[in-house]
């Protein structure tokens, strides 16, 4: 009986505080912005090919084949709804004495950065970002293989995580 309650509390997190050992981490998803900025590159860019395809084949080829211009809409319909799904697979969650980052649809994929390990910590953002208000904290380790990135936050808020961060990571690595 008491396997139950112990079930139903290790499932529930503790806010405002880093959780117990056992207990799942507060998990934080990305910000709407990101979604409606990949969105509309998707629309801009297949619907560019759309109508150059069109333009292209009903010339060349005569108004019928320019139906095959049709081919990048159905892309595009069929790649607005996986990137929702992508996007609210992305989640990061701060706890104790690491960072996960979990992402992935079909496979899950969920990164643990120990806070003592990390070397550098970049907020970055390109002219499409900063045109949506968005920027990516990058982590750096030393393996290559464990460098981690978080996409689609605000400024803010990746600023806010790049000092904590590095906090953190410095007060972790002093007894190396």
């Amino acid at each position: 009986m008491e396997t139950g309650s112990q079930e139903n509390t290790v499932h529930t997190g503790q806010s405002g505080a880093a959780p117990a050992v056992g207990h799942e981490p507060d998990w934080t998803g990305l910000p709407p912005g990101l979604l409606r900025m990949r969105r509309l590159l998707l629309v801009v860019w297949l619907g560019l090919l759309a109508v150059g395809l069109g333009v292209l084949l009903g010339l060349l080829a005569g108004p019928a084949w320019s139906a095959f211009a049709l081919l990048p809409v159905a892309v595009g319909v069929w790649g607005w709804v996986m990137l929702g799904r992508n996007w609210r697979s992305w989640r990061y969650a701060e706890r104790a004495d690491d960072l996960l980052i979990s992402r992935g649809v079909l496979w899950r994929e969920e990164t643990v950065v120990p806070y003592g390990r990390m070397q550098l910590v970049e907020v970055t953002s390109g002219p499409v970002e900063r045109h949506f208000g968005l920027a990516s904290v990058q982590l750096h380790t030393a393996a290559a293989a464990t460098d981690a990135t978080i996409p689609g936050l605000d400024p803010a808020e990746a600023e806010r995580l790049r000092d904590r961060l590095t906090e953190l990571g410095e007060a972790r690595s002093a007894g190396l």
